[in-house]
């Protein structure tokens, strides 16, 4: 996925109130740009470290800037979660995951569940059962190579994992995919530690039906690189 323009570099001076940051340039501006993530970034998010953002073109926008990826030790994670969904739907069109070759058209945003919530991606093909797809930005580095989610409690993916068992109960199949914006990660555990009621609830979604599959990126200046595909350990809990 390439980005619209190249991203511009400075320096994270600070968040506020979780959804805005203040940047500065090498030659001393400082920006306020707008932080599309509502996890806790931990792990990540230290001020004085690089970050790189993206401009909007519309001046109409109020906060042009959006802060796109920040730089941990010597590597560069991507903190957007919105490009998650895009990589997703770019890695599933390309047929990444054999499992899946029985899909070929993707639609975002759908309404499904019992909630009347929105399905990230859904594939429905003649002859196989519709496949819901759920996606999950990974930002957590629990420890070297070993990346987790979620980085904050969070009962809004509970509630996504019971929407997907609904959709087991349903006759479909229904897919959890972490989407992981480090290329330092090599397998994704459940963070146990930081949210227990979710490492149940994902436990428990496994084994109703609900498949899980990891995606690892590499944030590049210009674009984020689809890698491979990486093991889940949904047995297994860090913490």
């Amino acid at each position: 996925m390439n980005y619209p323009t190249p991203l511009l570099e400075g320096v994270l001076l600070r968040r506020i109130q979780r959804f805005l940051a203040d940047i500065q340039f090498s030659d001393g501006q400082i920006v306020r740009a707008h932080v599309p993530n509502t996890g806790s970034l931990l792990s990540c998010l230290l001020p004085g470290q690089m970050a790189r953002v993206s401009c909007a073109q519309d001046p109409s926008r109020r906060c042009p800037y959006t802060l796109e990826q920040l730089k941990v030790g010597e590597t560069w994670v991507g903190v957007n979660t919105q490009r998650a969904n895009t990589l997703a739907g770019e890695a599933l069109r390309a047929g990444l995951w054999p499992t899946l070759a029985a899909y070929h058209s993707w639609r975002a945003e759908v309404p499904y569940g019992r909630q009347r919530s929105r399905i990230d991606w859904l594939s429905t093909e003649v002859g196989f059962p519709d496949c819901y797809v759920e996606v999950k930005s990974v930002t957590l580095s629990q420890e070297p190579g070993i990346g987790g989610f979620p980085d904050a409690p969070s009962s809004r993916a509970r509630k996504h994992l019971e929407e997907l068992e609904y959709c087991i109960d349903q006759g479909h199949r229904a897919i959890l995919l972490y989407c992981v914006q480090r290329a330092d990660v090599v397998k994704v555990l459940a963070a146990e530690a930081i949210d227990p009621a979710y490492a149940r609830a994902l436990r428990q979604a496994v084994s109703r039906g609900v498949e899980v599959l990891a995606l690892s990126i590499n944030p590049q200046k210009n674009e984020l690189v689809i890698a491979r595909e990486l093991p889940v350990f949904t047995w297994i809990s860090y913490g």
